[in-house]
Formats: structure tokens, sequence, C-alpha cells
């Protein structure tokens, strides 16, 4: 895939084939990197999981892992050692010195996905479609919990790909913005 990957999307055991391939399409436009958590809903060769991705599977860097754990593990391996827990600004964003951070975005949450400060390596932790992400993992990283707001007490959640849209684009605009203007990308060839 040409140019720099942008962001880390992780979709923790999809179950809707059609969500994870509008993802899927959603991160090769945005050029960020998918990453799969198993165990998944659907096999990857599902036809309806191929046609929400359309032809855009070759342009994707996508992963697959058995758990969020080995994905953790190897991230902050990769940015010289474990991490447990974090420090936050009164902001809400997470302090590091270079590691990336998992936000996980949850309808239990309080803090709005605007509040962090993102980073091109952080990652956007997305739960199933049906049980969201699990209550230890929420209960065990409150300071990097963060959510959608919604106006209508009785929508109890937003579509996966919407949601991964919202936040994604919005970490990208932080990223990626000068002085609060979109970013000049380069036209699509």
């Amino acid at each position: 895939m040409a140019g720099v990957l942008l962001m880390n999307v992780v979709l923790v055991e999809p179950e809707i084939p059609p969500n994870t391939g509008n993802v899927a399409r959603l991160c090769a436009a945005t050029q960020s990197t998918l990453h799969l958590v198993g165990p998944l809903g659907f096999r990857l060769d599902d036809k309806t999981l191929k046609r929400a991705g359309m032809d855009y599977w070759e342009q994707v860097t996508w992963k697959c892992w058995e758990s969020l754990e080995s994905l953790q593990a190897e991230a902050w391996k990769a940015e010289g050692g474990e991490r447990k827990g974090a420090a936050t600004d009164e902001g809400g964003s997470v302090k590091g010195e270079g590691r990336p951070t998992f936000y996980y975005v949850t309808t239990k949450a309080k803090r709005p996905y605007t509040l962090p400060r993102y980073r091109e390596d952080d990652y956007l932790v997305f739960g199933r479609e049906t049980a969201g992400l699990p209550k230890t993992l929420l209960d065990e990283n409150p300071e990097t919990t963060i959510t959608i707001p919604m106006f209508n007490p009785q929508a109890r959640s937003l579509n996966l790909a919407t949601a991964v849209a919202v936040v994604l684009y919005h970490a990208i605009w932080q990223v990626k913005s000068t002085e609060g203007t979109w970013p000049v990308f380069p036209p699509a060839s």
C-alpha cells in the first residue's frame, strides 16, 4: 500500500461481515491499518464481507490477531516495552513516551471521543456489534474509554461502521490538521 499509515482501527470479535467490509473500505480510504481480533463471527472468505469491501481489500493493510492482548503486546513491544496503565492530562489525553495508546470506544463511557489528543500510532478499539467491549476491559482502562454522544436516550448505539467513521475521521483531523483546518491530501488517481 502506498503512503503513510495514519491510524490503527481494531475490531474485537466482529460478528457482521458487511460491517467489517465497510470498515475495511474506510481503512483503505484513510490509509489506516485494520486489526481484526478473533474469534470472528464469520469466515474471511465470506461473500458479503468481500462485497461490502468491494475491490478495496487489496488496498487495505490488515492483520488478524488471536486476542487483543497479543495485539497490545506486539504494539507495545515495537515501541519499547509493555505498558501498564496510563497517566492522563486535564484534557483526557494519555501521557506517554511515544508509545501508542489504545482508546476503547463504548456507549458506557462518559468522556467524548473529541477530548483525547490522538497520535498517528494510536489504536481505536471497537467491540462486537451485539455486546460491545468486555466490561472488565473497560473497567481496567477508564482513562482511555471514550464515547460518541447520542442525543436520543432510546438509541442504544450507532452502527459499527458509522461509529468507526466518526471517531477515525476526528482522530485523523486532529493528527493531520494545521490550525484547525483539514489537511490537503493528494487527489486520488
